[in-house]
């Protein structure tokens, strides 16, 4: 029942943001077309070419350009004074514009333009052989141009045109505050919608089979995105206010044309670099498309030799991911040399400079993680251990948890996490416990440990007990039976190491300390006291190291017999209750 106002909802903001999407466009189309007209009108020549010679203008306008000059006066001189004499006629209202005429100097071979009796400018035939067309020709073509700029000049220095200038400044200041609202209104409404979206229309983003970009972190990327695209039209509209409202005033009319063209000229080298770049993308885009189906390929290959549905003599399973992964690499930066000089940039000084200083930095501090990787390439193919196995490197033991080609992860009986750099494992010895156990239980691995007794006991009677104690220890293998060697005959003690085989090399502290356990109760259950190697101890008068469990219930502790020289003490009596002691 509830989901019928979430539903009205959802409509009732599309048909909003529509709404307003449409205005906003709208209103920008309205900019465009103004701005480009406006434009257009002011500029008849493209910003990016350059024409000839020294310009002719009125108020910052540009009217026509004087390429040649006269005896002594060169190009630069006629145009400045043509300018300001056309400046002067054109601040003298009370003169009329029909008064702008045309008069050919036959003798001088020059045609005029008189502004009644003053002339204006002088057309040589230097300047229609420069122009291309003949002298009377440029001459009208002049006038018109001359007549135009008066004309336009004098209608926007008027009262009506300046009042005209400050009502259309209002209009588009309001209307430039309605778009800046319209703006951050829609942004904000798009973000929220993206997070909606998030993990349903916005997923996360994917480059060969690997996620790079979870799916919150693609949502924030496209809010951040249509803020950057905000601020591209704030700077879009402040352009065109600023344009247009230079333009309503004749003072500023000159640096309106100037923004203009600065602004068309960057557009229209963005725009032709873009366009110019497509090759280069296209081939930057195939690149990507035969890199990602070329490790798709790869990874079902060795992801069959992982599972054994391919078999390659030579080449063991286990070895079929990390080979995945040295070939994925290589592929990759392969790919990356081959696309790199079609980056945008890629010939510029500045980027040779970041790629030497990158490399340089490589090859400084990156010593220690390259022998790392060559180490960790050895270890995988030498085959010393896997993950899950038990090993011993160096001082320290545990399983194998991750085994990467720069380090390698230990988890030690007292689940600590110990980091170990692949290249201090292949500079030490490494002890694998598990390796033994998978060649069935003929190779199992043999825990041992040594006791110490006295010659006095018999041996036969110390093996009988030990084999006992290690076939009651579990997780020990009744076959191959546990086995006593006699590893030393001391001078007070012989050594005797029990042997037994196991399958649970992940177990070893625990089976040992079982197996320590049972080695006591045995031999205290047979009588037999473990005194050496450090036992020191004065028998008469002592109570036995055995545990009191073990101690017949009618057992008395001896006393002490002490014989001297001059006197001799004997204790006729002793119990827990009284103590006597008599003298001879």
């Amino acid at each position: 029942m509830q989901s019928i106002p979430f539903c009205r909802d959802r409509l009732h903001f599309s048909s909003v943001s529509k709404k307003l999407v449409a205005s906003l466009l709208g209103l920008l189309l309205l900019f465009v077309c103004i701005t480009g007209s406006i434009a257009y009108a002011q500029s008849a020549q493209n910003p990016l070419e350059q024409p000839k010679g020294y310009p002719v203008v009125l108020q910052d306008e540009i009217l026509f350009h004087i390429e040649t000059g006269i005896a002594s006066f060169p190009a630069s001189f006629r145009a400045r004074v043509i300018s300001e004499r056309i400046e002067a006629f054109a601040k003298a209202p009370q003169r009329d514009i029909d008064g702008l005429q045309i008069v050919n100097d036959e003798q001088a071979e020059t045609t005029n333009i008189l502004a009644g009796e003053d002339v204006v400018a002088t057309i040589t035939p230097a300047d229609a052989a420069a122009a291309g067309i003949a002298r009377q020709a440029l001459a009208r073509q002049h006038l018109e141009v001359i007549t135009a700029a008066v004309i336009e000049f004098r209608q926007a220095s008027s009262a009506r045109s300046l009042t005209l200038g400050v009502i259309f400044t209002l209009i588009l200041t309001l209307a430039l505050i309605i778009s800046v609202i319209v703006l951050n209104r829609t942004v904000f409404r798009l973000s929220q919608t993206f997070r909606t979206w998030q993990g349903t229309r916005i997923r996360g983003l994917r480059l060969f089979r690997t996620e790079i970009i979870p799916a919150n972190r693609m949502a924030d990327f496209f809010s951040e995105l249509i803020k950057l695209a905000r601020l591209a039209l704030f700077v879009f509209l402040l352009v065109g206010y600023v344009n247009l409202v230079l333009s309503f005033f004749p003072w500023t009319k000159a640096l309106s044309r100037k923004i203009f063209i600065y602004f068309g000229t960057a557009a229209y080298t963005l725009w032709r670099n873009f366009v110019g770049y497509i090759p280069n993308l296209f081939f930057i885009i195939l690149i990507i498309f035969i890199t990602s189906y070329t490790l798709r390929l790869i990874r079902f290959i060795f992801a069959e030799i992982r599972r054994g549905t391919i078999a390659i003599p030579g080449f063991y399973p286990e070895w079929a991911k990390p080979t995945y992964n040295l070939l994925r690499f290589t592929i990759i930066a392969f790919a990356a040399v081959i696309i790199s000089p079609y980056l945008p940039g890629s010939d510029t000084p500045a980027f040779q400079g970041i790629s030497i200083f990158l490399g340089v930095l490589f090859t400084l501090g990156s010593s220690g993680a390259v022998a790392n990787f060559v180490s960790g390439i050895i270890l995988t193919y030498s085959r010393a251990f896997i993950i899950g196995d038990r090993v011993k490197i160096s001082e320290t033991i545990g399983d194998v948890v991750e085994k990467t080609l720069l380090v390698t992860r230990i988890k030690t009986p007292k689940n600590v996490i110990v980091t170990i750099p692949n290249s201090m494992i292949l500079g030490s010895h490494i002890i694998n416990y598990s390796k033994s156990v998978k060649f069935g239980k003929a190779s199992s691995l043999i825990l041992h440990t040594t006791i110490t007794l006295g010659y006095d006991v018999p041996w036969r009677k110390v093996h009988a007990v030990m084999i006992a104690a290690a076939k009651m220890t579990e997780h020990i293998l009744p076959e191959p039976a546990p086995f006593v060697l006699q590893t030393s005959l001391d001078d007070f003690y012989v050594s005797y190491e029990i042997n037994a085989y196991t399958d649970k090399a992940s177990l070893m502290p625990r089976i040992y300390s079982e197996l320590h356990q049972n080695l006591q109760d045995r031999c205290n259950e047979a009588d037999i006291e473990i005194l050496s190697p450090h036992y020191r101890a004065v028998r008469d008068g002592n109570q036995l190291t055995v545990p009191p469990d073990y101690i017949p219930k009618d057992y008395v502790a001896p006393g002490f017999r002490v014989n001297s020289a001059n006197q001799f003490w004997q204790p006729l009596n002793h119990h827990p209750e009284t103590s006597t002691h008599n003298k001879s």
